[in-house]
């Protein structure tokens, strides 16, 4: 690998001599995230692929950028380990480099953290073609600044990640989920009171599912843990629901697992465009935040702190409002199919952080050869 290496190297120093941008990719499942610029170069790193070693005892493992996401996950899986954070594919051809450069977590990120938060170390190709190594396969390793979880949804504006240490973690041994009838703002006061307690809440998703007759308001609480935890939680969150006049019931596990990874992977009903002419917003949010006082149809994960929605970009202006004041902020993680710059992907951040971001962009890639403008600064 080390001749692949050489031509990234190459590649960029090139890229830098002829004042030239380059946009990494991988299987491009991600493709639509973020802000673009089709201008750009492509800089393919699905050569640069494979384990290079794995310890299950120490629980890490560490793998080429260009690796699929799907290989690592089946390689895990033998061994009766994943990626707790159950990162989306959105393709069967994802990376490894593309899941750490999009930072995306799926429906249990709310309690087991995010991408950032497994990342041990990384190896890096910086804008002056220079390879960097940060961090390494253990927790307590990093002294100064812990630069290999900057990487974690950095979108390829710093550099050519190469490698990657990941922490993995067993699969546990019980899991169940539960299908309650609860209006949103009930469901989202019951998962707070639930968070509060000693029970092994892991995901929870709630929707309202207008595809049954008649429509249902609908809480998916997933429970993973040891046997006699799940078993105890099971009746008590049932009857804390009946209490509130709901009703709730345990779904088959397989029907369950399906349902979970169609949430994950946006397959779901509700990620189908209605129409031709509106975005899937993404509302990040503290998981205190209200019901917010919107006319869209939401779909709510993260006990509360992720909330989707389709909405005309024409209501950015009110989305990005209601989202500051809740505390949060709203992203266009789907643009419309009839707008090709229906508008700005991120919320704008305070001028410091500008100023913070473009500084460290500065840092690893000074002429500018990954600024491709992706985050929108």
């Amino acid at each position: 690998m080390d001749s692949v290496i050489s031509t990234f190297k190459e590649h960029i120093k090139q890229a830098a001599a002829s004042k030239q941008t380059l946009r990494i990719q991988g299987g491009n499942t991600k493709h639509f995230y973020g802000e673009h610029n089709p201008s750009h170069v492509v800089l393919d790193t699905r050569e640069h692929a494979g384990v290079v070693s794995y310890e299950p005892s120490e629980l890490v493992v560490t793998v080429r950028a260009g690796t699929p996401l799907a290989q690592l996950e089946q390689l895990l899986e033998t061994q009766g380990q994943c990626l707790a954070y159950e990162p989306p594919h959105f393709g069967a051809s994802a990376t490894v480099g593309g899941m750490v450069a999009a930072g995306l977590a799926g429906p249990s990120r709310a309690n087991v953290g995010g991408v950032r938060d497994h990342v041990l170390g990384a190896k890096l190709i910086n804008g002056l073609g220079e390879e960097l190594t940060f961090g390494g396969q253990v927790m307590k390793n990093v002294a100064g600044y812990d630069v290999s979880r900057v990487l974690a949804g950095s979108m390829g504006t710093l550099g050519l990640i190469t490698e990657v240490s990941l922490k993995v973690l067993p699969v546990a041994p019980a899991e169940a989920t539960l299908v309650c009838k609860l209006f949103q703002h009930d469901a989202l006061n019951q998962l707070h009171r639930w968070g509060a307690q000693a029970l092994p809440l892991n995901a929870s998703a709630w929707v309202h599912d207008s595809t049954a007759h008649p429509a249902q308001d609908l809480l998916f609480v997933r429970l993973r843990g040891a046997v006699a935890a799940v078993e105890s939680a099971c009746p008590r969150m049932i009857a804390d629901v009946q209490a509130l006049g709901g009703s709730a019931s345990r779904m088959e596990n397989a029907q369950a697992a399906n349902d979970w990874q169609a949430g994950r992977e946006q397959t779901l009903a509700f990620f189908h465009a209605p129409s031709p002419d509106v975005c899937l917003w993404r509302l990040s949010l503290p998981q205190t935040a209200p019901v917010l006082s919107l006319p869209y149809v939401t779909y709510i994960e993260w006990h509360g702190g992720l909330r989707w929605l389709w909405a005309p970009a024409s209501a950015a202006t009110q989305l990005r409002q209601a989202a500051h004041q809740a505390g949060g902020h709203a992203t266009v993680f789907r643009r419309s199919q009839t707008g090709a710059a229906d508008t700005q992907v991120f919320s704008e951040i305070p001028a410091v952080q500008q100023r913070i971001q473009r500084e460290l962009q500065k840092q690893f890639d000074p002429y500018g050869v990954f600024n491709t403008g992706r985050l929108g600064i």
